[in-house]
């Protein structure tokens, strides 16, 4: 474990994307979909305006169909964004969307269902776009699932988590899917196994719903946990983003 990965925390706020609106799931349940803004760029402005390193953005639609399906709200998130660094999933299985992404302004591409089907397309583009490609492991019952959560895989996500990080990927973001869009706190225990098996930075997401969370979150960057994604929780009020970044900064 470095000492950057030691050190480093960063909270980062979420947009999903489907139908052109930011919207939540709950245990990626396209069925259970919250709309909480038809402008994705006005949230994104707003997050903006706090002192926040990254925007994780999903294209759920982009995820289902397996093609970027809400590139229109991409930009102009992206056009709002100020000074966050955007990553951006969902949908993403080509080098050419890959380049597509990064040349539109995506700071980071998340691959999750490719990563899982052709693991090669991953090395490939680690190699050809260095500190730009992370891997979304999204697990059930330990199992990485994929096709925006549609399918369970055979693959464990400490097993996939070991391969993405031989080949440098930037960074794995594990989504623990039972825990998403439920507030009741995120599997920090799997996160924080998963953190202290690779090298790579590691970052929690999935069922954040309280200040609380965040401090325990914060707290495992000893154990190589490098921030946590908060979705459904700042849209609700559970969480106030300010409180949450002055969490972080004090844990």
């Amino acid at each position: 474990m470095s000492e950057a990965q030691t050190h480093t925390f960063d909270l980062i706020p979420a947009i999903d994307l489907l139908g052109g609106k930011c919207v939540r799931l709950t245990q990626g349940r396209y069925d259970a979909a919250t709309t909480y803004d038809e402008n994705p760029a006005r949230v994104a402005a707003g997050f903006a305006s706090h002192a926040v390193r990254w925007l994780h953005v999903v294209d759920l639609d982009g995820a289902r169909e397996g093609r970027v399906c809400n590139r229109s709200a991409v930009e102009a998130i992206l056009a709002s964004a100020g000074s966050m660094r955007v990553e951006l999933g969902g949908g993403i299985r080509s080098i050419q969307a890959i380049e597509d992404a990064l040349e539109a302004g995506v700071h980071r591409v998340v691959l999750g269902t490719v990563a899982v089907r052709e693991p090669e397309l991953v090395a490939d583009a680690a190699r050809r776009f260095p500190g730009k490609i992370a891997v979304g492991l999204d697990a059930r019952d330990g199992r990485v699932a994929v096709q925006g959560w549609l399918e369970q895989s055979d693959a464990t996500a400490v097993e996939l988590a070991k391969r993405f990080s031989q080949v440098g990927v930037a960074a794995i973001i594990y989504t623990d899917i039972d825990r998403d869009g439920m507030l009741t706190g995120p599997n920090l225990d799997a996160t924080a196994e998963l953190a202290e098996s690779v090298p790579t930075p590691v970052i929690a997401s999935g069922g954040v719903g309280s200040l609380d969370d965040i401090a325990r979150a914060a707290k495992l960057r000893e154990r190589g946990l490098a921030g946590v994604i908060v979705g459904r929780a700042l849209y609700t009020g559970d969480v106030d983003l300010e409180q949450a970044l002055e969490v972080v900064r004090c844990s």
